[in-house]
């Protein structure tokens, strides 16, 4: 179902507006624009901090403090950060019926923020809190500021709940991430080379189910030889504002969302 000789963002859109039923898998990618840096590359998160020194469950149990560092810098850009055009594209696409869940890698919030419904985050949010002893959570905000270090009612440091290297994908969002991967239309692939498990496993469940693969990303990726049906080159909020004009440009084409949406 390769795009051809056609316009492939209208194509795209075709295929959306047939199907309807789409999910999307995002990435750092996505935020971006919002200015929150990526993890990987020169500019990223970890040419700044070593992850196996300050990014694993085992190095924070170690050092909590030291840990901090890096989370505090993380804490503070995402909670000033918004959402951008590629997010409220999502949220929009949502509300049209088009599309019904978001799988991120992120831990921004900002596709809660940008008004999507459904969220499965694989690796958590940064505006909860965690004791790792007692397991009591907190609203970050109630418990952080910037430059501090929070701690749990027992007395122990706490940290944001996001998984680290070394702890486990929360199994609800892994078994509702491949839930929707198996009954999509569409799997939307937005800002991820999709090369960390378990998501990169997401794409390819979609496929092998029947899915159409539409790929949003600026330069090639694993996915783009052989599990994308569509790549869309370009930043997320450019190809998603040209996408849904494509999909508003027939009156009619999306009745309002079912009762409940």
């Amino acid at each position: 179902m390769r795009a051809g000789g056609s316009d492939p963002i209208r194509e795209a859109a075709r295929i959306l507006a047939e199907r309807r039923n789409a999910v999307v898998l995002t990435g750092a990618g996505i935020s971006v624009e919002s200015g929150i840096p990526s993890f990987r590359g020169s500019q990223g998160m970890w040419a700044k901090y070593d992850p196996m020194e300050y990014a694993t469950l085992h190095a924070f149990m170690k050092s909590p403090r030291k840990v901090w560092e890096m989370l505090t810098e993380m804490v503070s850009v995402c909670g000033f950060a918004l959402p951008n055009a590629a997010h409220r594209g999502l949220a929009a696409l949502e509300e049209m019926g088009v599309a019904r869940a978001v799988i991120t890698q992120n831990v921004d919030g900002l596709h809660q923020a940008a008004g999507s419904c459904r969220v499965i985050e694989y690796h958590g949010n940064l505006d909860e809190l965690i004791c790792v002893y007692c397991w009591k959570r907190y609203p970050t905000r109630d418990r952080w500021t910037p430059g501090s270090v929070p701690l749990c009612d027992c007395g122990e440091i706490l940290k944001p709940n996001v998984v680290l290297f070394g702890e486990p994908i929360p199994w609800i969002a892994r078994e509702e991430a491949e839930e929707e991967a198996r009954t999509c239309g569409v799997l939307v692939v937005i800002g991820t080379s999709a090369q960390v498990s378990p998501a990169c496993d997401t794409p390819r469940i979609a496929k092998e189910s029947g899915a159409a693969v539409v790929e949003i990303n600026p330069e090639e990726t694993s996915l783009s030889r052989d599990v994308t049906d569509i790549h869309l080159r370009g930043s997320a909020s450019e190809v998603l504002s040209r996408m849904l004009n494509e999909l508003s440009r027939e009156d009619g084409a999306f009745p309002s969302p079912p009762s409940g949406h």
